[in-house]
């Protein structure tokens, strides 16, 4: 072991790197606690089987195999090469080389097993690449919500993954030759590398400069990844798993209750039922009322907050949904998009890039002073037609790979559109009128509810 500028400098990159991610991480969390309080604790077992099957193991993924396999390699890809990126780091720090090798024939296997997921993984993105950019474009791949980057967006880090395993190939196979050339045993084994070294120079100075060169560009790489991943739809690398470990439980299709609405109505029902005592702050004030329903971000849970920055924006949602397949305005993707938009706009931008606020395409030029408190998410981003077009079928719940609930927040802009503004549609209306007066959806009196069985009786006799 021993110390050096290098070690210095990887220091003071490492520190940048991840604290730069840490900074935008913390205005991440920030934006997804202004949303209403909700009790996810309990049901820790049921919760993390949950997490083990859809954000581990891709359970979901797997309604199509194609996909869902090449989305496995770089998956695990992802997972297992990071285990090379501890040593890097260790080595980094510490001035050592190749710190694991102690493992033994663990190690042996952890090298073999890294090159050959590194292989696929460029073969899993060629593939990507091609589906991506292939004409004409695969349909929930476009979309007017996906705005300025949606193609340049994937690209990026498809490229990203490309250099980073190259990095690893020039690091691996520069490193084998130079101890091939000392007449030296490098630990490890190297079944991809083995074959690249003939493609070396064999000069020791040469080797020792691309090995350099590929062990700073995969770290550093793996650090711009890192710090790009809150601008890019692929930070659901690492919120899917929280995301998925406080998804609902209750069945698919129950519907939330209003507290205050329940009490209200039990009250009515029964006269010795006791109205719980209002929230009060700490100062012994009563807590303001809210709102029924949400016109803004912060009137949504904070778990439909995670929702919208755990969005892959695959577009499975939408592709499924039966209102967009009949061409209505709804889109289930555009909703969760717009959710993310709207609470960037309102409270903390953590961004270093802004991908979907760039471009002709955009919802707002950048010059634009908007109203931030008026230019509410419903209304502002969402509108009251793209709200009624939901059948509440589930199917874009069902459909998503990382348990992101669509639905809850277009019922929640319904409630609100229902109980504080009174703007149903005309025929919700109509039905409201009828179960107030009738008891029943139908405009007819409860005295001529079972007409019908008359009627039938009548005819079965003639």
């Amino acid at each position: 072991m021993h110390f050096s500028i290098q070690n210095l400098l990887f220091l003071l990159v490492a520190l940048a790197g991840f604290g730069l991610f840490v900074w935008q991480a913390r205005k991440v969390r920030a934006n997804i606690l202004v949303g209403r309080d909700r009790d996810m604790s309990g049901n820790v077992s049921e919760r993390l089987n949950k997490t083990l099957l859809v954000a581990f193991g891709q359970q979901k993924m797997f309604k199509r195999i194609t996909p869902a396999l090449l989305h496995l390699v770089v998956y695990v890809g992802f997972l297992v090469i990071n285990i090379e990126v501890i040593e890097i780091m260790i080595d980094g720090l510490f001035g050592t080389h190749r710190a694991l090798s102690f493992l033994g024939p663990l190690y042996n296997v952890l090298m073999a097993t890294n090159e050959i997921l590194g292989a696929l993984v460029i073969l899993a993105v060629a593939a990507f690449w091609w589906r991506r950019n292939s004409k004409p474009p695969v349909r929930r791949f476009t979309g007017p919500e996906l705005r300025a980057w949606p193609k340049l967006d994937a690209n990026v880090i498809l490229y990203i993954e490309v250099i980073l395993m190259v990095a690893l190939f020039t690091m691996n196979a520069s490193d084998l030759k130079l101890h091939q050339l000392e007449g030296v045993d490098l630990p490890g084994t190297f079944p991809i590398s083995s074959l690249l070294t003939g493609l070396l120079p064999s000069s020791v100075a040469a080797l020792e400069v691309l090995e350099r060169v590929g062990w700073w560009a995969h770290i550093v790489g793996i650090l711009c990844f890192l710090n790009y991943l809150p601008s890019s739809k692929h930070f659901h690398i690492i919120l899917a798993f929280p995301n998925v470990f406080y998804s609902r439980l209750v069945p698919q299709g129950q519907f939330s209750n209003v507290d205050s609405i329940t009490h209200e109505v039990k009250a009515m029902m029964d006269p010795s039922y006791v109205v719980p005592a209002p929230a009060t702050n700490p100062d012994g004030s009563a807590v303001a009322p809210t709102p029924f329903g949400a016109k803004d971000v912060n009137d949504l849970a904070w778990t439909n907050l995670l929702n919208a920055y755990s969005c892959t924006e695959c577009g499975r949602c939408t592709s499924v949904c039966p209102a967009n397949l009949t061409g209505k305005l709804l889109s289930p993707r555009k909703i969760i998009m717009d959710t993310r938009d709207r609470v960037e706009e309102k409270y903390n931008s953590p961004l270093i890039f802004h991908p979907n606020m760039y471009g002709a395409e955009a919802k707002h030029a950048e010059q634009e002073t908007l109203d931030k408190e008026n230019h509410t998410l419903l209304r502002g981003y969402v509108t009251p037609e793209e709200l009624w077009a939901c059948t509440t079928c589930n199917a874009c719940v069902e459909a998503c790979p990382v348990n992101i609930n669509p639905l809850e927040s277009i019922i929640e802009m319904r409630r609100f559109l229902v109980l504080e503004e009174s703007a149903a549609p005309n025929s919700l209306n109509v039905m409201f009128s009828n179960i107030e007066n009738n008891g029943a959806p139908w405009a007819f009196s409860p005295s001529d509810r079972f007409n019908w069985a008359d009627d039938l009786f009548v005819t079965e006799k003639a």
